[in-house]
């Protein structure tokens, strides 16, 4: 791939959220998983857990949780991606809470970029009550959600919404 087509695989991503409702292939979940483990993480610790989650009613409870929600419920799949405090924080001490978020925030996008290379819609989630959440799913106190990824074969998108211009983003040597 070269970097055109690499940017034009970046710009035909989009959030999705309208699901068909048909489940993941266990290959596709595989695949998804897998891009995950090749993220690039602090110190290599890969601070990050995922809780997949597939069965409706806990979609459902999730999708109350992220403020009713529906595509939460609506799609097959939710990759609830999660900070591992301890495992970072075992060798970065307090700081390592900071390289955690990082770790799982670069997982959940090596998911979404997975998903996306296999044909398949997903929406980053990250809006949602935490408590609720380690609810539902029964997470340690070490263990900080951080996005529920929806995944599923969803409507086709015309890609990347508008933006702002990449200079309202860059500093050169200074502010």
């Amino acid at each position: 791939m070269d970097s055109s087509e690499f940017y034009g695989f970046l710009a035909n991503r989009a959030s999705i959220r309208s699901y068909s409702g048909d489940a993941l292939e266990p290959e596709a979940l595989a695949y998804i998983l897998s891009c995950a483990s090749t993220a690039p993480s602090a110190g290599n610790l890969e601070s990050w857990d995922v809780v997949v989650v597939t069965d409706p009613e806990q979609r459902n409870q999730l999708a109350e949780a992220a403020l009713e929600q529906a595509h939460v419920n609506e799609a097959p799949t939710v990759l609830v991606v999660c900070a591992n405090y301890v495992r970072a924080m075992s060798r970065y001490g307090d700081r390592g809470i900071l390289y955690a978020l990082c770790d799982a925030s670069i997982a959940a996008t090596y998911m979404m970029l997975g998903a996306h290379a296999r044909g398949l819609s997903s929406c980053w989630t990250g809006v949602f009550d935490d408590d609720d959440v380690r609810t539902v799913l029964g997470l340690p106190q070490h263990i900080r959600p951080l996005v529920l990824l929806t995944v599923g074969p969803g409507e086709q998108t015309t890609g990347m919404t508008a933006r702002l211009p990449v200079e309202e983003h860059v500093h050169l040597d200074s502010w």
